[in-house]
């Protein structure tokens, strides 16, 4: 059992750091500093946005619009950091 929590913990570790690297290359594509007509950064954004984008959406559809600002990879992760709080801090020592 705790080697399926470590391996649970362990992707929701690699999920955050997507979630990160999608944020920051959705900010380099929005101010013109990457290009998406490179054949590697388009592969790189198409990977990460359909890594992120199932998870992303439900979330965007439940917040209000706030214009131009996105939120829901914060919310996100939010989520995430509880989950991993909770396999912690309750799974953790009920496994031993």
């Amino acid at each position: 059992m705790r080697a399926i929590l470590d391996v649970i913990m362990l992707v929701l570790q690699l999920y955050v750091w997507l979630i990160i690297a999608a944020a920051i290359l959705s900010w380099l594509i929005a101010f013109n500093v990457v290009n998406t007509r490179n054949d590697v950064v388009r592969a790189v954004w198409d990977f990460l946005h359909r890594i992120t984008e199932p998870v992303l959406r439900p979330i965007r559809s439940i917040l209000p619009n706030l214009g131009g600002i996105d939120i829901s990879p914060i919310i996100l992760l939010l989520i995430i950091f509880f989950i991993q709080r909770v396999i912690q801090l309750y799974l953790y020592p009920a496994v031993f």
